[in-house]
């Protein structure tokens, strides 16, 4: 993989996980457009067990993204010609 998508490719995972990891426990979570809209899903969105959902969805993109930061890119393997 090219190094520039792979930074970007990193960056961006992170910065997901980050806002995932943040997002569920914030006011904004608890104040948005569709519950107020959607009353029906108040008791669900803003049940402990869905956050702690979501913010287990956001720790694992964080550590996706080091495992990429961290993994080094294999060369390909060009199989040996034969003259047969």
């Amino acid at each position: 993989m090219n190094r520039i998508l792979r930074a970007l490719t990193v960056v961006l995972l992170f910065e997901m996980g980050v806002l995932l990891l943040y997002l569920p426990w914030s006011s904004f979570w608890e104040q948005n457009y569709f519950l107020s809209h959607v009353p029906w899903l108040t008791p669900i969105v803003l049940n402990p067990s869905l956050r702690g959902v979501v913010s287990g969805i956001g720790v694992l993109d964080i550590f996706v993204a080091f495992g990429m930061f961290n993994s080094r890119p294999t060369p390909a393997r060009v199989p040996p010609h034969s003259n047969s």
